[in-house]
């Protein structure tokens, strides 16, 4: 019986020894991809981690708190911003101006929190929205921000140029190594934060927050410091992304980005950090390999094309990119309604019960 006896059980970080030992063993993996793994992969890769930086911090408002956000492209937009632009403008090292960055994310979280407070639904959703496409309106329209050019990213560099300390990433491996640091220890401070008196907060308000205000929770307070938390995680995000593309614009920040990033928390399984960084994994997989790759795809590449020549243009291929996603979307809903964290719970009670 899995019984708790002592209240450091459910605060603990690895419930037992075997999850401590997988955990491990599962980074040890992680850290040594670029040993055995072609160099183009990491751009994937690196993608993908900072999906899961966004995917878990946004988790932590849907799935957890049971509040609904629309315009997380606009906190992933001012995480990118802000960090290419203190560290290109005002030479501010690295690690400071990420965090200066996921900071102004929580603020503008602060702010867009506060409707909360009244609106639920989708009249929540339309108030995130309506953020989401204003940051991008202004960031197009500001010459500092590169207008609707965009601006280019300056050198990753680690160490402190204006004392004449200079650390440069320049591959795609050596900022895997360094994204992959930072997604730990994002990972970790998320499912940390679950296991405290906020996290428990969060979830009280999810599940009622009439009871939970009976109960003593502070639903202002907690409710705004649940989009500002999202919205550091995106900011975080945001910044490391910006290096990853090296020049962006406010073009790829848009509305179907917010959408994408709640198809990734849905996915993987609402109120699961685990079910994040696999919803997170699988849509960006799709997104950027497997579905960008659909004409070179065996037997169904060239159906799709004749498809696309009939029914649409030859640009209309990229309309499958949506449609497949809409269909996992419906078949999760549907079928599976944990997503993919649901698959893992039936699999694991599969094992425990085999061959019975």
């Amino acid at each position: 019986m899995d019984m708790k006896r002592d209240y450091y059980e459910d605060i603990r970080l690895f419930r037992s020894g075997v999850i401590l030992f997988w955990s491990l063993l599962l980074l040890a993996f992680l850290y040594t991809l670029p040993l055995y793994l072609p160099s183009y992969r990491f751009y994937l890769l690196n993608l993908i981690l900072v999906h899961v930086i966004l995917a878990v911090g946004l988790n932590i408002l849907v799935g957890y708190t049971g509040q609904i956000s629309l315009g997380h492209a606009g906190f992933f937009a001012i995480g990118a911003y802000v960090t290419a632009l203190l560290m290109g403008g005002l030479a501010v090292p690295f690690f400071p101006a990420l965090l200066a960055a996921a900071l102004s994310a929580a603020a503008f979280g602060f702010l867009v929190g506060l409707p909360a407070l009244r609106l639920e639904g989708p009249y929540l959703s339309i108030a995130t929205l309506g953020f989401g496409l204003t940051i991008i309106h202004i960031i197009g329209h500001l010459d500092i921000f590169g207008g609707r050019t965009g601006i280019q990213a300056p050198p990753l560099d680690l160490g402190v140029p204006g004392l004449g300390w200079s650390f440069v990433l320049e591959t795609d491996q050596g900022k895997y190594y360094l994204i992959l640091t930072i997604t730990v220890l994002m990972v970790i401070g998320a499912v940390n934060l679950m296991k405290t008196r906020v996290g428990r907060s969060f979830v009280a308000i999810r599940d009622s927050d009439i009871a939970a205000e009976v109960m003593g929770v502070n639903l202002m307070a907690y409710k705004t410091l649940s989009f500002a938390v999202s919205a550091f995680y995106a900011g975080v995000a945001g910044g490391l992304f910006g290096f990853i593309l090296g020049f962006f614009n406010p073009e790829p920040f848009n509305l179907i980005l917010s959408i994408v990033f709640l198809v990734m928390v849905v996915v993987g399984g609402l109120g699961s950090t685990f079910g994040s960084i696999v919803g997170a994994a699988l849509i960006t997989w799709l997104q950027y390999d497997l579905l960008k790759n659909i004409p070179e795809t065996p037997l169904v590449g060239p159906f799709l094309l004749s498809v696309s020549d009939r029914w649409f243009t030859v640009v209309g291929l990229e309309n499958f990119n949506s449609i497949i996603l809409g269909l996992v979307m419906i078949a999760i809903v549907l079928f599976e309604p944990l997503g993919m964290f649901g698959v893992w719970i039936r699999v694991k009670k599969y094992w425990r019960t085999w061959p019975f």
